[in-house]
């Protein structure tokens, strides 16, 4: 029976809890449980989503990426100073970011797979020099419309309407980045799960080492995880712009660890024991509501820390204690 009770909550213990934390709020404040605030849930963790599917991706290959909060900044300010700044076509605004969060994945899958830097080591001083590349950029400000220069002139342009849409919009009804993510999640499934490439990339993650006498590139496969992760991180660089309509310093500084966080609780969910795109997107869902219930019942700020910390070590001792006990 324990053992039994044992894989139920392994499998199953994320999804309740997430039905019991719904419960809770909603009985707790009645505008909790509606559409408006259900689909601003939605809206708020789709920038979360695309970063930490990064983070999954390259998790899957047995690596770890710590530059995915830098880029999203980088990004960010990247895609605010071409309108702003520069007056670029909208295309352009588009694609550059993309290109950089690729070029960004280069630079780790280089280090990592080329020079044999350990994967945390290697993505860590990236994050710091990418870091240091942004704020250097903008001197350290944040940019907004018609911002006025340190020589007293003012930036000519302003940002896009047409690119704000895409944070801020709607598509019958739902917000575009809702959309954005819901096909994100999709097709980053079906890609990892039902691709001769995807199962691959699993593979290498499982045993690189025989992935590799199965006749898998493995340096090409954990070189082509961290260029994805580069360009997911990218995706929410883009849409964090879109959506609050300047960009920010720093602003991917607190997605890293959200997005972190949301991987390891995907751990848990179906019993996968192993990164998910799935289990990622319920850890995203999980932590949207947990910031925004507690935000409702007026909780400080700096306590959801705790809470998601809390939510943190119970999925992980629910799937390490399971995974321990299946091995012995």
């Amino acid at each position: 029976m324990n053992n039994r009770l044992l894989q139920f909550s392994y499998k199953y213990g994320a999804l309740i809890f997430i039905g019991l934390v719904i419960l809770f709020f909603s009985l707790r404040n009645e505008y909790f449980f509606t559409y408006s605030n259900l689909v601003d849930i939605l809206r708020s963790i789709s920038i979360l989503t695309f970063v930490a599917i990064g983070v999954t991706i390259s998790l899957t290959v047995d690596g770890f990426d710590l530059s995915v909060g830098s880029t999203v900044s980088l990004t960010t300010v990247a895609t605010a100073t071409m309108m702003i700044w520069y007056e670029l076509p909208l295309a352009v605004v588009l694609i550059v970011p993309l290109l950089i969060g690729a070029v960004v994945g280069l630079l780790n899958a280089f280090l990592i797979v080329k020079v044999r830097i350990p994967d945390l080591l290697a993505t860590l001083a990236v994050m710091y020099i990418v870091s240091g590349i942004h704020k250097t950029y903008t001197k350290g400000y944040s940019i907004y419309n018609n911002m006025q220069f340190q020589d007293g002139t003012k930036a000519p342009g302003v940002m896009n309407p047409d690119f704000l849409w895409i944070g801020q919009g709607k598509l019958f009804g739902v917000p575009f980045p809702v959309i954005l993510m819901v096909l994100a999640v999709i097709g980053a499934h079906v890609f990892m799960k039902y691709t001769r490439f995807g199962r691959r990339t699993t593979m290498t993650g499982g045993n690189e080492e025989a992935a590799r006498l199965s006749g898998v590139r493995v340096r090409r496969v954990r070189a082509w995880a961290y260029v994805a992760s580069g360009v997911f991180a990218a995706i929410g660089g883009i849409l964090y712009t879109a959506r609050v309509g300047s960009g920010q310093i720093d602003a991917g500084a607190p997605m890293l660890m959200d997005a972190v966080a949301a991987v390891f609780v995907g751990y848990s969910v179906f019993g996968a024991g192993r990164p998910n795109i799935i289990g990622t997107f319920v850890g995203a869902v999980l932590t949207g509501i947990l910031i925004n219930g507690l935000t409702m019942l007026h909780v400080q700020y700096y306590t959801t820390d705790i809470i998601k910390g809390a939510v943190l070590v119970l999925a992980l001792t629910v799937t390490f204690v399971h995974l321990s006990r299946r091995r012995a």
